[in-house]
């Protein structure tokens, strides 16, 4: 499956994370990614994440998923540019801990 997200240039965390080098923060990041891998997950538990790449403010990703096993579900977020920006696995609903 697959989603796209939007980080607006005016993002709130850009003023202060990082001042004249703004990058979103991973956990702004983990929480845009799980709401559209499992927006009606009552509970979701992040196995996983790598960030291998700065998400600026302005930036657009393409999250594309899947899932593994029962309950599991690997992700990827493509910056515009193609390279991975995070990436990593949720254990989702009653399976997590």
């Amino acid at each position: 499956m697959q989603a796209e997200l939007a980080f607006d240039a005016a993002h709130p965390t850009a003023a202060g994370h990082f001042p004249g080098d703004p990058i979103i923060p991973g956990a702004v990041l983990l929480a845009e990614i799980l709401r559209v891998v499992a927006p009606v997950e009552s509970a979701c538990e992040v196995r996983a994440a790598k960030f291998l790449a700065p998400v600026r403010p302005g930036d657009r990703l393409t999250v594309r998923w899947s899932t593994e096993r029962a309950g599991e579900a690997r992700f990827e977020a493509y910056a515009a540019g193609g390279d991975i920006a995070v990436n990593g696995t949720l254990v989702l609903g009653a399976a997590a801990s």
